[in-house]
């Protein structure tokens, strides 16, 4: 028997700090004491309820409802969502250290937790009253889960493209159309749906909360995915759907700035989780190559490995300053905001993959074998490069606001 086989818990019992983390990587650096104190909650719910599983829900493709409402009872349902309707009121920054230190025990799990998220600030930032008070308690106790709809087969990084219609009929709106990719879309409850009630173009596109059973909404079947096993991905569709005028959030044609203002949110989560992956990759590559011996002697002591070992650790911690940059500047409300958290969301996601990735590559053949974390790790956060705005139309957000003046 190999004693330094990784299991899957590895990498979060590396985190709690039962072998210490080199300072220069240590995630708790620059951060107050009550974020150290959710940082230490939220790394150790990873590593006792999530570490475990992770490699099991990702073979069964289990979406792991009961260990989320266990993660909610901890404020981690609604953690940007004001108190009053059961959120935990904390900042972008808090939010970005959350789900960093979640995802270091299974990635998958926690980036649904974060599109969940997303959808829960969006009812309560910009739904009535009346909304907020109906759908937020709900999700963020995790009773209910909540899925974003804005990708359409034909729509994706074109979003303002979109098709799906909404026809008004007296106080009611009639949908057709159809969403693809969405994440826990037929296991959720409430979906935030992006559709057509004007003209072409985003100033034609207003916003509706749908409820699971409304009449004339169905799912496609469950896509077979490289990664994010943990979270069942499927096709929404709306033929005839009808929904309540009342379920609307904002005004008529607001519905695509409602929309991007929460991915700018959106793009810091997802970051936060390539952050977790990274960080967790690093600390099993550290592990395996002190104990792992070629040629005579541990892989640790060869140059070459220490030096790609030590480019890791830096492009994880230049990453990490980038995103909680990001995530400040959004928390403020400046002006540079959406952009930085474009810079953040394309550096963080294509730097992370790499990290994870060369991970692999210094674990050898065993890397490849799904007794070993480091590869789902790898298949996790491919697709952060993909979603919540392509790392291609990150680079345009960020061209265009170098050269629009």
């Amino acid at each position: 028997a190999m004693a330094w086989r990784a299991a899957p818990r590895a990498a979060a019992r590396l985190l709690l700090g039962r072998r210490g983390i080199a300072s220069c990587i240590d995630p708790s650096t620059g951060l107050t004491e009550d974020q150290k104190e959710f940082q230490k909650v939220a790394l150790d719910f990873a590593a006792k309820e999530m570490a475990p599983y992770m490699a099991e829900w990702d073979e069964k493709e289990i979406f792991p409802v009961e260990t989320m409402r266990k993660a909610a009872q901890l404020g981690f349902g609604g953690i940007y969502v004001k108190p009053d309707v059961g959120g935990s009121g904390l900042s972008r920054l808090d939010t970005s250290i959350i789900f960093e230190a979640l995802s270091t025990g299974c990635t998958s799990t926690t980036a649904y937790m974060s599109i969940h998220n997303m959808c829960v600030w969006m009812i309560d930032t910009f739904g009535s009253e009346e909304q907020r008070r109906r759908f937020c308690p709900s999700l963020c106790s995790m009773e209910k889960f909540a899925s974003y709809c804005l990708t359409e087969p034909g729509s994706g990084s074109d979003a303002a493209s979109l098709l799906t219609s909404a026809q008004r009929k007296g106080d009611t709106y009639v949908l057709n159309g159809s969403k693809a990719f969405i994440s826990g879309g037929g296991d959720t409850d409430v979906y935030v749906v992006m559709c057509r009630t004007g003209g072409p173009g985003p100033k034609g596109i207003s916003c509706l909360v749908l409820e699971k059973g409304m009449p004339g909404l169905s799912f496609g079947k469950k896509e077979k995915k490289v990664g994010w096993n943990s979270q069942p991905t499927r096709a929404v569709i709306f033929e005839d759907c009808v929904v309540p005028v009342g379920n609307r959030l904002g005004a008529e044609g607001q519905g695509f700035s409602i929309a991007m203002q929460g991915l700018n949110g959106g793009r810091i989560n997802i970051a936060s989780c390539s952050l977790g992956a990274a960080h967790a990759s690093v600390l099993l590559a550290q592990e395996h190559l002190t104990v792992r011996k070629q040629f005579g002697e541990p892989l640790a002591s060869n140059q070459y490995l220490q030096f790609r070992l030590a480019e890791m650790a830096t492009r994880l911690v230049a990453a990490r300053l980038m995103v909680r940059n990001a995530a400040r500047a959004l928390q403020d409300g400046r002006e540079d905001a959406a952009v930085l958290c474009s810079m953040a969301k394309l550096f963080a996601t294509d730097e992370c993959f790499g990290i994870c990735n060369q991970a692999l590559q210094m674990h050898g053949g065993y890397g490849y074998l799904k007794d070993y974390a480091v590869q789902q790790f790898v298949r996790d956060i491919r697709v952060h490069q993909i979603l919540e705005g392509t790392n291609e139309v990150m680079r345009m957000i960020v061209a265009r606001n170098l050269l629009q003046g």
